[in-house]
């Protein structure tokens, strides 16, 4: 293949910048860079040392320094992308690194597309695609937690569980298609209950707990959006600071201070969450706090939680958590309002007969208390798995569709195997399940996929 060239590093400035070459050629090229075109023979460089970091100068066309720093080699197979692979660990200025990829390129390399690195080490055999794609999500992941599982699948613990799957379908597809090539015997009933057995107890039930992790993995990697609803002046602001552990939002006694959506990203056990803290809904006069109530009316249909907010001091904000996800009562640190120590009930009760839910939770959002409460409700709702028990999860919205089709199609030829005259469709839908799987790890014509996947990743990698 051609040599591609790329800078490897974000934009910015840094103790160190790295472009990586790739491909037929990488070795000569960076040779040439290295080496002034006056150079006699007996000055000539000699082939870099594989895997040794080598202190060089980066010359430019007129032999002059553009740069000093490290090169690496990495010869074919036993590199990332199994071509020959050339790093040069420059300093971090864009200029510098800049001037010396457009002297790369100068030199015969082209500029690599987005993935292009990764794409040719799934192409040269270096990785599954399914890896690939967890390298992406080493990239993007947000929380250590998303990372951990990223790691996991770039480790091909995945990967492994789908070939295990697949063996298991080459069996049963095997054992099927050895029956039809003797149609003269007659097919013992004991092998369609074989045959059932293995597809409940080694597929259908390990597809099923794989799949049943897929919202809680994907998840872990998209986010979620919770948005935190209530009337005017109930502490929506104080608990957007609370939560995010910083003083975002502006906090007043003064009712409609917050006019628009204020967002700001943390984590709920390992979830990245982008919380909103919207104008609180009343009615009013003003046209910009109109534009606020519906801005918030809107996040509140968006939002993948809504946390309902009143204040436990003012009866006439309590209607407000009466549909919400997350259902809270504010300001339970104000004992001086007469209300501390009475039971929410039976004190609707006593007041106007307002419908409270029991599953109201009572926080002071100014001190803390009750937050950690709150905090767990949220991962529940977001679908999380305990740490200790969430082993390996599906963590891309592709694998889970492709899983969820071969769990149609294995389902599918279990139900033909009621009769002999049906068993070459029941291998038929298997094979169909074996591919579904096999697209995951990028066996079969993926071509259609792959311009989809490496479009999405970052140049460079």
């Amino acid at each position: 293949m051609d040599v591609i060239a790329a800078i490897a590093t974000p934009p910015g400035r840094g103790g160190i910048g790295i472009i990586r070459l790739s491909g037929t050629g990488a070795h000569d090229l960076a040779l040439r860079l290295v080496q002034s075109s006056d150079d006699s023979s007996e000055r000539t460089l000699s082939p870099f040392r594989p895997r040794y970091a080598q202190w060089v100068s980066f010359l430019d066309a007129d032999g002059r320094q553009l740069d000093s720093g490290l090169l690496l080699y990495f010869p074919a197979p036993h590199s990332y992308t199994g071509e020959d692979v050339i790093e040069l660990q420059a300093h971090g200025s864009r200029i510098l690194l800049q001037a010396l990829l457009e002297r790369v390129l100068v030199l015969g390399a082209r500029l690599a597309e987005p993935g292009e690195f990764t794409r040719r080490a799934v192409q040269n055999g270096k990785m599954h695609l399914e890896q690939a794609e967890a390298v992406a999500a080493c990239i993007d992941a947000a929380t250590l937690r998303a990372a951990r599982q990223a790691q996991l699948h770039l480790q091909g613990e995945f990967g492994r569980q789908l070939n295990g799957w697949m063996d298991v379908l080459t069996g049963l597809v095997a054992h099927v298609e050895a029956c039809l090539d003797f149609p003269e015997e007659e097919i013992p009933a004991l092998l369609f209950d074989e045959l059932r057995a293995t597809l409940d107890g080694e597929l259908l039930q390990a597809m099923n707990a794989a799949l049943r992790s897929a919202n809680f993995g994907e998840r872990l990697f998209q986010g979620a959006c919770v948005a935190i609803i209530g009337a005017p002046n109930v502490g929506k602001s104080t608990l957007l600071n609370r939560l995010s552990g910083r003083d975002r939002a502006i906090v007043s006694k003064q009712p409609g201070t917050t006019r628009d959506v204020l967002e700001v990203d943390f984590e709920v056990h390992g979830i990245p969450v982008r919380l909103l803290d919207t104008a609180g809904m009343r009615d009013s006069d003003d046209r910009i706090e109109q534009e606020g109530v519906r801005r918030a009316q809107a996040a509140a249909r968006t939002a993948d939680v809504t946390i309902f907010m009143a204040d436990i001091c003012d009866v006439s904000t309590w209607n407000d958590i009466a549909d919400g996800d997350i259902r809270v009562m504010n300001k339970c640190d104000l004992s001086g309002s007469g209300l501390m120590g009475l039971d929410l009930m039976e004190l609707d009760l006593m007041k106007q007969d307002l419908a409270v839910p029991d599953d109201v939770l009572r926080i002071s959002a100014s001190t803390g208390d009750g937050v950690d409460a709150l905090l767990q409700r949220m991962a529940e709702l977001l679908g999380e798995i305990p740490a200790g028990d969430e082993g390996l999860l599906v963590t891309s919205r592709r694998h889970r569709q492709q899983l969820e089709r071969a769990r149609e199609h294995l389902i599918s030829g279990r139900a033909l195997l009621g009769s002999s005259e049906h068993l070459d469709l029941a291998a038929f839908e298997w094979r169909q399940a074996w591919s579904c799987l096999g697209e995951i790890l990028g066996i079969g014509d993926i071509e259609h996929i792959l311009d989809r996947i490496f479009s999405e990743f970052c140049i460079g990698k």
